[in-house]
Parts: C-alpha cells; sequence; structure tokens
C-alpha cells in the first residue's frame, strides 16, 4: 500500500458527501489535504476537523466550473502529489424537459473542469516523476442511463479518459485511479431532483465506505475499482447483455 504521509492531496468536491470522506480517508493516512468547494463555511469547519488529525488542512473556495478559477487554483498550489477529481453533479428526469443551463453546467463541472484540472495538474506531477490522480466516476459509467442520460455520458468520459491517461503516465510516475460508486447516501439525489427508487434506496451505500474503498485502490495502484460487492456485480454484468437491454433495465431501476 503506497505511503500517502507528506503528500499534499486537493480534493475538489470537497464540502461534502464522498468528497468530504475521501479527504478524511487521506488525511488519517497521512496526507495534507486542500480541500476545494464552493461553500467556504463547510470547507472551514472540515479544515479544522481534519487539523486536528496533525495534518495541514487548507480550504480553498473556488467555483471550479469557471475556467479562470482552475487556473488560479492550480498556480496557488503547484505542488500537488495527489488529485482527486471528485466534483460533479446530476440533472434527473426525461433530456427533453430538463433545462439546458443545468445540463451546461453538468457538462463543464463533469467533463470540462474535469479534464481541464487533470491537464493543469498532471503535467506537473510527470515533470516530478510523480503523482496520483484519483477520477470519481459512477456505476453509471457502464450502460446508458435514461433519465440520466447525460450525467451517464459524463461518467463513461471519466472512465475512458482515465483508463487512456493511466497508460499515457505510466512510464511517468503518475498513475491513475477511476472510482466507481453506486448509489451513495449524499446529497447528489437532493441536488439532481431525484425521488429515490426502492432498488436505489436499498443499495445504497454510505459515503465513508466509498471513500475507503476508492483511497485503498489508490494506495493499490488500480486502474479501477466499483464501489460494493452488489454495484460490481451489476457493473460486470453488463459486459454479457446487449446495451439496448442495459438501458431498459436502468430505465426501470431509476424511475421513482
Amino acid at each position: 500500500m503506497a505511503e500517502f504521509s507528506g503528500k499534499t492531496a486537493l480534493i475538489t468536491g470537497a464540502s461534502s458527501g464522498i468528497g468530504a470522506d475521501l479527504a478524511r480517508e487521506l488525511a488519517r493516512r497521512g496526507a495534507n489535504v486542500v480541500l476545494v468547494a464552493r461553500r467556504a463555511d463547510r470547507l472551514e469547519s472540515l479544515a479544522a476537523e481534519i487539523a486536528a488529525l496533525g495534518v495541514s488542512a487548507t480550504a480553498y473556495p473556488c467555483d471550479i466550473a469557471d475556467a479562470q478559477a482552475r487556473v488560479a487554483l492550480a498556480a496557488a498550489h503547484p505542488g500537488i502529489d495527489i488529485l482527486v477529481n471528485n466534483a460533479g453533479l446530476g440533472v434527473f428526469g426525461a433530456f427533453n424537459d430538463a433545462d439546458w443551463g443545468k445540463i451546461a453546467n453538468m457538462l463543464e463541472v463533469n467533463v470540462t473542469a474535469l479534464t481541464h484540472l487533470t491537464h493543469l495538474f498532471a503535467k506537473s506531477m510527470a515533470a516530478r516523476g510523480f503523482g496520483r490522480v484519483l477520477m470519481v466516476a459512477s456505476t453509471a459509467a457502464f450502460q446508458p442511463v435514461p433519465l440520466y442520460a447525460v450525467y451517464a455520458a459524463t461518467k463513461a468520459y471519466v472512465l475512458s479518459l482515465s483508463e487512456a491517461l493511466s497508460v499515457e503516465y505510466a512510464k511517468q510516475g503518475v498513475m491513475f485511479t477511476t472510482l466507481c460508486p453506486g448509489s451513495t447516501a449524499t446529497e447528489f439525489f437532493d441536488v439532481a431532483a431525484q425521488k429515490k427508487s426502492a432498488m436505489v434506496e436499498k443499495s445504497m451505500m454510505t459515503s465513508v465506505a466509498v471513500a475507503k474503498i476508492g483511497v485503498d485502490a489508490l494506495a493499490d495502484g488500480k486502474t479501477s475499482v466499483v464501489a460494493g460487492l452488489l454495484n460490481t456485480l451489476m457493473a460486470f454484468g453488463t459486459r454479457f447483455t446487449p446495451r439496448g437491454t442495459n438501458a431498459k433495465l436502468a430505465y426501470k431501476i431509476m424511475q421513482p
């Protein structure tokens, strides 16, 4: 297992849920953390909590949907050893009824910001000969998901990008790991405006458990990991059924 003591990790979407617990888990393993999100009050509270573990914790309020803010973030923290691209959001509902502004913002955060931050930080990691990048995707990356059509497509992008970059950067000392959670007890569903189905409720994991799985995989140098046995079986099962069938099944599961 990799040693994170003395390393510095930057975590986006760190104000709650999986992001906050990824920060806690990395800090427990000795990493200093830079906490990035829009909600300054939550970041300050989490930074104080983590600092009590004996590591450095810095709150950096930032809207990563803003390209200039991303550039400023990278400039302010040039020595990042571990980048955790956790920030993301979903838009639930029929594509025809969805608000374009919400879709555009989701694409900016889930795809453009993640790609831009990876480009900014991985370049300097490669120059130093060391780096770790944890990409947070979703089990939605493995099949089309009606009612989450654009969200699932963004997560398929994240998984594909991360797997490709893990090969590109392999000889430069930079390792990429993709964490694919399933349903997790966070604010995600409220933000996405989804009323959870019975199936979604039954398969729910805690963000603490998901974060530990993600950091374990990062430490072990795994290319990807699906959080939880049930989610792993479901993701693996999509390989053996037609994508159209997978989409229809996902539609039934997502309907409230």
